[in-house]
């Protein structure tokens, strides 16, 4: 999925995907938002996550537990250090607010990537299963 596009291409691509499930038999509808309510993700929560506790649990709201795992891990660390060496406490807590803070300014188009993304997989999964 790409975060790096344009709000207006996102919307688009959502459209389209709106058009698709539109397409779909009542009964694949149904399915596909049952599906849809369980697994869309709210761009305030991804947010709030990454704005008050940067320690990447907001990875862990979009499933990237990978990435939530390393970076809990660097601000443990960096917690860590911080009483015995705060420079370099410091500077690793500082390097965390600058990668993650780019990604606070795109949460919505992060989000909606990902629903996006989402929506995609679940007419997939949707058709084939009627298929």
């Amino acid at each position: 999925m790409s975060y790096e596009m344009s709000s207006e291409q996102l919307r688009d691509e959502e459209e389209a995907l709106r058009n698709q499930i539109r397409e779909l038999t009542p009964e694949q509808r149904k399915e596909y938002y049952r599906l849809e309510g369980q697994k869309i993700k709210d761009p305030d929560t991804y947010a709030v996550l990454n704005w008050f506790i940067m320690a990447g649990l907001h990875h862990f709201y979009l499933g990237n537990t990978q990435r939530g795992v390393i970076n809990l891990c660097v601000m443990l660390v960096g917690l860590v250090f911080l009483p015995f060496l705060p420079i370099v406490g410091v500077i690793i807590l500082v390097g965390i607010v600058i990668v993650e803070l780019p990604q606070l300014f795109k949460s919505q188009q992060i989000v909606h990537a990902y629903n996006n993304n989402v929506m995609r997989e679940l007419i997939h999964k949707v058709k084939s299963n009627n298929a």
